[in-house]
């Protein structure tokens, strides 16, 4: 009878190999491969395994297995075990139920999320379209409100512009018709204090020397009033009182100036730079100028004041 332990013992020297190499290569713990070299096959799991792991270390060492297996069968005086059942028929249902279980579950698991998603889809889809609706409603309601707001302060604007601009022109026409009344006063009353002093007024040449004239002012008003007036062009035209100046300037065709000598003046000097477009009045009264050589254009004019 063969010693089976020893055989593979001998077997696994010549290979040199010790129990721990044996325990890497098969991945049979060391304590069952010391169980199987010393024949105590009852320290395994069960028969099962006692000639997986016979047959196993035999392949691993380089023997028969099949030997070895039969004369296993023979100690041990027991049928043999079919050699292509790789694990025992309760552990292998138990495998098989599980996979079964698994791969069943897996579809089953992945349909259900399917059809929850399926199942809800419908609301998703309507609760997006209500948000998007109410969204699109609040911004055009926004925007018009916006927009109701800017045309109403534009109006407000508008309203006071115009408020305030007639208030203005109102103010300005009231101005001006009282600065109209008032400066019409008062050229009435300085027309009818120059009408009634001027009556009895009287200028005369006394002497001339080239471009320059001198003349007597008898019978003047209490405030004598010069007027420039330009007719024809523009012409410039100054003048001074008791030898300061007081007025210089240019006028242009149509305007006028009017210029009122201080009381007590005693001498005046106007400068004319065109006398022939440039008219003069001495208290409303026409000062002629020009019938002492017409022809000049630039001259002096002195004329003294006689106050009585």
């Amino acid at each position: 009878m063969t010693d089976i332990g020893k055989t593979l013992q001998n077997a696994r020297n010549e290979k040199h190999y010790t129990l721990d190499d044996l325990q890497q290569i098969t991945k049979i713990q060391k304590r069952y491969l010391i169980a199987i070299e010393e024949n105590n096959f009852d320290a395994l799991p069960g028969d099962f395994y006692v000639r997986a792991f016979i047959r196993q270390y035999a392949d691993t060492v380089g023997i028969k297995a099949d030997k070895l297996l039969s004369e296993l069968d023979e100690q041990t005086g027991k049928k043999k075990v079919e050699e292509t059942e790789e694990e025992p028929t309760e552990a292998k249902t138990r495998t098989e139920a599980v996979r079964r279980q698994q791969q069943s579950s897996t579809p089953s698991q992945v349909s259900q999320s399917f059809d929850k998603f399926m199942h809800y889809l419908p609301t998703i889809i309507i609760v997006g379209v209500v948000v998007i609706i109410i969204g699109s409603i609040y911004f055009v309601v926004a925007g018009n409100k916006k927009e109701a707001n800017q045309a109403a302060s534009s109006t407000n604007v508008s309203i006071s512009s115009d408020v305030s601009s007639s208030k203005k022109s109102s103010k300005k026409e009231s101005s001006s018709e009282e600065v109209s009344s008032s400066s019409s006063k008062k050229e009435s009353s300085s027309s009818s204090e120059s009408s009634k002093s001027s009556k009895g007024q009287k200028i005369t040449n006394t002497a001339v020397s080239g471009s320059r004239f001198t003349y007597s002012l008898t019978s003047p008003a209490e405030k004598n009033k010069i007027k420039f007036t330009s007719k024809g062009g523009s012409a410039w035209s100054s003048i001074s009182v008791n030898g300061t100046a007081n007025w210089q300037g240019t006028l242009q065709n149509g305007a006028s100036h009017t210029v009122t000598l201080p009381e007590g003046t005693t001498s005046f000097n106007i400068s004319l730079g065109n006398s022939n477009v440039t008219n003069i009045t001495i208290n409303g009264k026409k000062f002629d100028f020009l019938k002492e050589n017409s022809t000049l254009t630039v001259r002096q004019i002195t004329v003294n004041v006689a106050n009585e």
